[in-house]
């Protein structure tokens, strides 16, 4: 293989011959970039392994790119004509660091778009763009790490939590990424800029006894006075055994009325074997029901419960009569609410720019990047069933404009 892997002051790069580049890359500054500096071999946001498959040899054994026509196969020449030669270089990641779009390279201009692979109907695959260059791409998804691991130019927010935290760097990153694209980035990367350092609102010393220890009265200001519900300790069955649990509901509370989510709040909460009990299949409940403690509904037939014991937040489906992760704990719900919450904010602050048909998908990755960076509780569930993430990729359901917000 003569795509080589080095390393230099501790970072990878993946390094391209100039006999792979011929004769698809013609750019001259994209052409000394990849048999320059290269590509990153780890990042959050991107990857590259494409560059490294061992299947890119030629019939003659010489390792060649791949164009998006050669990929698909292009069955009965209908793929458009600006897509045909694009180079199929990487990917965005999603959670759990699955590719969720194919990242392409101009070899003419040294431009970088994004498409979906459709092969059935390569008719109906387009691109988006995403940077102006190699440069910029390497030098956007570097800060958006950095901003991840509070390393770098992000090394002074370590520490930091609360809105004012999240204003600052997202205005920092978003001056990054204005940077070298006449103040108008890509819209992936203007809404993670948006999107992305939300989850610096909330600290993690510990405090509070949770995952997430939540700013004073967060809930109330992005909610609204009164719509969020503080517990008394005669709403809670004995069953409900967690302190740490009992005093989140008892001083912070939840909002009444979440995104696709309400909380029970006629009467005192119950477990989930006090709520079926006058149904006839309650040999269906789960095992520990008398500790499963029901604190809202969720969409078609899933009930938010607690457990009493640990404080494990999950979502019990009544049509399956499964029990599956949700959140790590009360605090990360909440989290996971304000998020959703914030998010419609500061779509219709923005005209609603997030959310038109051709951003959607990419910014249900980001939210999900997000929650899975805070609570990775569900998102990284071993048979992929999360409440939450099939709530962000139900595009095509319409639940989002039924709630009368952006999503």
């Amino acid at each position: 293989m003569s795509t080589t892997i080095t390393t230099h002051a501790g970072d990878t790069a993946i390094i391209l011959t100039e006999a792979e580049l011929e004769p698809y890359v013609t750019h001259a500054e994209t052409r000394r970039w990849l048999t320059g500096p290269g590509l990153p071999c780890d990042s959050g946001v991107l990857s590259f392994a494409e560059l490294c498959r061992e299947d890119r040899q030629d019939q003659e054994g010489r390792e060649v790119l791949r164009t998006v026509a050669q990929t698909t196969g292009d069955p009965g020449d209908r793929l458009a004509a600006e897509l045909r030669d694009q180079l199929v270089i990487g990917g965005l990641l999603g959670p759990g660091g699955l590719a969720a779009e194919s990242v392409l390279l101009d070899g003419a201009t040294g431009e970088i778009s994004t498409t979906y692979f459709l092969y059935d109907r390569p008719d109906l695959m387009d691109r988006r763009a995403l940077a102006p260059s190699l440069r910029t791409l390497v030098r956007f998804a570097g800060a958006t790490d950095e901003l991840a691991g509070l390393r770098g130019q992000f090394a002074s927010y370590v520490g930091r939590y609360g809105p004012k935290a999240v204003a600052e760097a997202s205005q920092h990153l978003l001056a990054v990424f204005e940077e070298g694209t006449d103040g108008e980035p890509a819209p992936f990367w203007k809404m993670a800029a948006l999107i992305r350092p939300l989850a610096l609102v909330a600290g993690r010393a510990g405090a509070s006894g949770l995952a997430l220890d939540l700013p004073s009265r967060l809930l109330d200001q992005e909610f609204g006075q009164g719509k969020v519900v503080r517990f008394e300790e005669v709403d809670f069955p004995a069953t409900l055994a967690h302190e740490p649990t009992r005093r989140f509901l008892r001083e912070v509370g939840l909002p009444e009325n979440g995104f696709l989510f309400s909380l029970d709040t006629d009467v005192p909460l119950q477990t989930l074997a006090e709520y079926y009990a006058d149904e006839e299949w309650t040999d269906e409940l789960p095992a520990g029901a008398g500790r499963l403690i029901r604190l809202g509904h969720l969409v078609e037939d899933n009930s938010l419960v607690i457990d009493g014991e640990t404080g494990a937040v999950l979502n019990w489906s009544e049509p399956e009569a499964r029990l599956f992760p949700l959140n790590t704990d009360v605090s990360t719900l909440a989290f996971t609410l304000w998020l959703l919450h914030r998010e419609q904010a500061i779509d219709e602050e923005s005209g609603h720019e997030l959310t038109t048909p051709d951003t959607y998908d990419q910014l249900a990755i980001t939210m999900l990047q997000v929650l899975s960076a805070v609570d990775p509780t569900g998102t990284r569930a071993d048979d992929g069933r999360h409440y939450w993430t099939e709530v962000f990729q139900d595009e095509a359901s319409g639940v989002f404009e039924s709630v009368g917000g952006a999503w």
